[in-house]
């Protein structure tokens, strides 16, 4: 597998990163959108093979205090190949310096991350904007 990683947000096809997400699956980001929140993040990995984009991940961040770790998403043909912990691993290495490196994960993929270094927070707490399905997909919990 010949990977090609960037950083650059010059060439990214929006409309492929959206279907990236869908296919993963994490949901219908639109492209305006992902162009919005990749543009304002510090840090991000676009992995490319054969000129495709397979894999993405990004970290909001304010060089200082606090890195957030979010949407790191591998196409199905590539899960299982270590794409995922290299991506991680790649996003925890460049927010380094920072005091806490956060990570938000889908529910049901906590066993990952806790492979690769990450605690539960007994203190995050959350505003959804549709806080009904986030109680129904088990991002957030009643108590």
């Amino acid at each position: 597998m010949q990977l090609v990683w960037t950083d650059s947000i010059d060439k990214v096809d929006w409309d492929e990163l959206s279907a990236l997400y869908r296919a993963a699956p994490l949901g219908d980001k639109s492209p305006a959108g992902l162009k919005t929140v990749f543009t304002n993040s510090m840090f991000r990995c676009f992995v490319y093979e054969n000129g495709k984009l397979v894999g993405v991940g990004r970290a909001l961040a304010d060089g200082l205090d606090c890195s957030y770790i979010c949407d790191i998403a591998v196409l199905p043909s590539h899960q299982g190949t270590g794409l995922g912990k290299e991506l991680v691993g790649r996003l925890v290495k460049l927010s380094r310096g920072h005091r806490k490196i956060i990570l938000y994960a889908v529910p049901g993929k906590e066993a990952f991350y806790r492979k690769l270094g990450f605690k539960r927070m007994s203190t995050a707490m959350a505003i959804f904007e549709n806080q009904a399905l986030a109680l129904e997909r088990g991002y957030l919990n009643e108590t």
